[in-house]
């Protein structure tokens, strides 16, 4: 007798994208972004945050962006990365250091904003000059 693997399900088409069948709704209150294995959720965050990777496993997405949006879809393929390097090993936060690639970045809150020690110089949390940062956009 021979195992039959089920129907097909091809790749499609619609709006200009290309889709496949497959549906994961792991999106909190929301089932237009999914990431299999990796829950994303909205969260209230300052205006100037888009989103975050947690070592909770989870991606938090900022509830004023539209999750609809082109924008919503960027950031959460960036925080992903992000996400995957910290199953990975390869990234770590702790409240006074980021360590990434084996290397140890000091953290530190200054006048009420992340900073991040890198090059000597004090970098606000995000900044696109952090190593991880540049691996992240680099997508």
């Amino acid at each position: 007798m021979a195992f039959k693997l089920g129907t097909q399900r091809n790749n499609y088409a619609s709006g200009g994208e290309i889709r496949n069948k497959f549906k994961f709704n792991n999106v909190e209150n929301e089932d237009s972004l999914s990431v299999p294995g990796t829950k994303v959720v909205l969260k209230p965050m300052p205006p100037n945050v888009g989103g975050e990777a947690s070592e909770d496993g989870n991606i938090y997405l900022n509830d004023n962006i539209d999750p609809n949006s082109f924008m919503a879809r960027k950031i959460v393929m960036h925080e992903m990365k992000h996400a995957t390097e910290m199953k990975l090993g390869k990234l770590s936060y702790e409240d006074d250091l980021i360590k990434y690639n084996g290397t140890e970045y000091k953290r530190e809150t200054i006048n009420g904003i992340d900073m991040i020690q890198f090059e000597g110089k004090w970098h606000e949390a995000g900044a696109e000059e952090l190593p991880w940062e540049k691996d992240a956009n680099a997508f």
